[in-house]
């Protein structure tokens, strides 16, 4: 077991001596360290005071660390440094799936197979947890975000592309959730070989994507709507520039050049403890517009953004993509329909039906299943995909998608725009519409 007192004192050593550098460098007028340089020139620090450490342990009279609690200690410092701390080894397991935080001392961590075990604290009190969480906010994402009594609620993007959303005192104890980044890098044809789709609904979806249909990808919490996103977005030709809206940095589109050279990622803004200087998603879906964008990438719909959006892709913004939580695609008409009429713009449904109707091409509907016959976890599939086809009192809709026996989507109904995506390369495995 790691000295948890000890990784604190230390690391207090090491940032001391961090900022006394940082402090001769501006002085003397040297440029700042870059944050890679920082790491490295921490690790040296991080060296001096194990050793002076050990000397003084010697020093009086007790056995200084071992070799190999060294190096636990080393990388602990390290994490609390520029890492999670505690969380470190959690977010750098692959098995781990989700971390589940509900005060300091109650820790469950969820797996890849689907298992879910108690994990020890991740710090030693509350406050400790809220400071840990405080760092991060003041060092992820493009700008620092509170996290108090006056902002009790936060999300951002961890530097391994991690989800963590946090809340404290509307909760008995802060509340802490990580949702971790398994698949970053991630291209259609990995989903078709471990089973979220299949070989035609792949084929389909890839040409749906170069023919630029607006696509809405649905589903439930952890149901894979961001994986989905991130390889339809990787089917995009490298030429196009990409505008990203999120509220907090998380698809990464633009971290793989040799993808997607020309991107960028607009952030949500809170506004400050006066109430100022926020930017919303719906301001940020309508700056894109005048960015010149090739496609419009919102990464999650949850609010009045809904009907920004909708409006840029009805006006020739072709070939966008967003997600939203919904139980089913039918529900997501509905969905949208709520989020509409809590919008600025306060649209009756009609309008919004009316609006969906021109705008939206496609809805992808994802669910995560229990593998409870082979014990084999959780897998995710997508279960239903539904052509909107116009409106007529209500939107007007095919599910050219349907689930089969195992509950995976399989060709069910003829495709209204299939001329088109032949074009980019699609033909049918079943829909008859080819002799």
């Amino acid at each position: 077991m790691i000295d948890h007192d000890l990784v604190r004192t230390l690391r207090s050593q090491v940032a001391d001596r961090l900022n006394e550098q940082r402090r001769r460098d501006q002085m003397s007028g040297i440029s700042p360290m870059t944050a890679e340089d920082e790491r490295e020139y921490a690790r040296s620090l991080i060296v001096q005071v194990l050793e002076d450490h050990a000397r003084y342990e010697v020093a009086e009279g007790r056995s200084p660390l071992r070799p190999e609690e060294e190096l636990e200690v080393a990388s602990a410092i390290h994490s609390a440094l520029f890492g999670v701390g505690r969380l470190q080894p959690l977010i750098e397991d692959p098995e781990v799936e989700n971390i589940d935080i509900n005060g300091c001392d109650h820790v469950f961590v969820q797996y890849g197979n689907g298992r879910e075990e108690r994990h020890p604290p991740v710090a030693d009190s509350d406050e400790e947890l809220v400071e840990l969480i405080q760092v991060l906010a003041a060092h992820s994402g493009l700008s620092s975000r509170p996290f108090d009594s006056a902002n009790p609620q936060l999300d951002l993007r961890l530097p391994d592309g991690s989800r963590l959303s946090a809340v404290m005192n509307v909760c008995a104890r802060p509340s802490v959730s990580v949702r971790k980044a398994r698949l970053q890098k991630v291209f259609l044809d990995e989903l078709i070989g471990n089973g979220t789709v299949s070989e035609d609904v792949g084929s389909f979806l890839r040409a749906a994507v170069l023919a630029r249909k607006n696509i809405m990808i649905a589903g439930a919490t952890n149901a894979g709507k961001t994986t989905m996103l991130r390889a339809l977005a990787n089917e995009i030709p490298a030429s196009e520039r990409l505008i990203t809206v999120e509220r907090a940095l998380e698809l990464g589109l633009g971290d793989y050049a040799d993808l997607h050279p020309n991107v960028v990622a607009f952030e949500e803004r809170l506004p400050n403890s006066e109430g100022r200087g926020g930017v919303t998603m719906a301001e940020l879906v309508r700056r894109s517009l005048r960015m010149n964008p090739s496609r419009v990438i919102v990464g999650e719909v949850l609010g009045d953004e809904i009907v920004t959006m909708l409006n840029a892709m009805s006006q020739g913004n072709d070939g966008s993509l967003s997600t939203i939580h919904a139980n089913s695609s039918l529900e997501v008409f509905n969905r949208i329909g709520t989020y509409a009429l809590q919008a600025r713009e306060r649209l009756p449904l009609e309008a919004t039906r009316m609006l969906i109707s021109g705008a939206l091409d496609f809805v992808v509907f994802l669910r995560k299943h229990n593998d409870h016959a082979t014990g084999g976890g959780q897998y995710r599939v997508v279960e239903s995909i539904r052509e909107i086809v116009g409106y007529d009192a209500q939107v007007l809709s095919s599910e050219v998608f349907a689930p089969d026996r195992q509950g995976r989507a399989a060709a069910h109904a003829p495709i209204a725009c299939i001329e088109e995506l032949s074009e980019h390369g699609y033909r049918p495995a079943v829909h008859g519409q080819w002799a």
